[in-house]
């Protein structure tokens, strides 16, 4: 028996999508612009793929992590007046790689320094394509 599929879900599939492909195309950009932070594969298939993947953890370590972390660091967004997002931002980044080398997907960023360079490209990067790309909110 097939079970109808709401109009409210295929909204939330497609944001879902659409927030997914806007993560993988910032993670691209850092990529392609930081040394440091490497996608290796094959096959430039191998390497959509991979990063495709990459961008769901980095999107479920965002969804999940992130909103913890912020609240448990609250005064230090407070006395920087947001700049602590940075190091946020690059913690999650560093915990990503750290995730996807247990789920052995060749994505790598190596130190600090380079995960806040990099979080800082993925944030005005995603920032740019949610502009351009619908996302349904």
């Amino acid at each position: 028996m097939l079970v109808p599929i709401s109009s409210a879900t295929i909204r939330h599939m497609m944001n879902f999508l659409v927030k997914t492909i806007a993560n993988a195309g910032a993670l691209a950009v850092a990529v392609w612009l930081v040394d440091k932070i490497t996608l290796t594969g094959d096959s430039t298939g191998k390497k959509v793929g991979t990063l495709l993947l990459v961008a769901l953890v980095f999107g479920l370590v965002n969804a999940v992590v992130k909103p913890l972390v912020k609240l448990l660091t609250l005064p230090l967004f407070i006395l920087t007046l947001g700049l602590f997002t940075l190091v946020v931002n690059a913690l999650m980044l560093l915990l990503t790689s750290w995730l996807a080398d247990k789920l052995d997907l060749s994505f790598h960023v190596e130190g600090f320094w380079t995960a806040v360079l990099g979080g800082l490209i993925i944030s005005i990067v995603s920032w740019a394509l949610h502009l351009v790309l619908p996302d349904g909110d």
